[in-house]
């Protein structure tokens, strides 16, 4: 989207096989980015050298607003691997509904204790040591 805006801005608008081009680039190129703040910038810069060297300098147009556009970025990524994780625990048959509701309903919050599977014993706490005199 911001290299969409960054040619139209500047008068140089993308033909579709460049858009389909660009975004089968981006695809690629930007595994990852999501989880680094600031890598947006990077992957857009890269993508338009590769593709449209001459657009590189419009980057600066949307230097301002990637903070917010990165917080959008992060929700989307988010909302994404989460989506994802259901319909695979559902595909797999290994999503538990019942607990899901219980969870998201509140009756039975989220504790990291309670993470451990059924085979595997809950961790003996270390013992205190005693102090060592000075």
């Amino acid at each position: 989207m911001a290299t969409l805006f960054i040619a139209t801005a500047q008068g140089s608008p993308l033909g579709v096989g460049e858009q389909i081009s660009l975004l089968i680039f981006m695809i690629i190129a930007s595994k990852g980015a999501a989880g680094v703040s600031g890598a947006g910038i990077a992957t857009l810069a890269g993508g338009l050298q590769s593709h449209r060297p001459e657009l590189v300098d419009g980057v600066g147009f949307i230097l301002g607003i990637d903070r917010f556009m990165s917080e959008a970025r992060a929700l989307t990524n988010f909302a994404g691997n989460a989506i994802a994780t259901v319909l695979i625990g559902n595909w797999t048959r290994e999503f538990d509904r019942v607990q899901a509701s219980r969870v998201f309903s509140g009756q039975d919050p989220f504790n990291e204790s309670t993470l451990l599977d059924a085979h595997e014993e809950k961790a003996e706490p270390a013992p205190e040591k005693a102090p060592v005199p000075a």
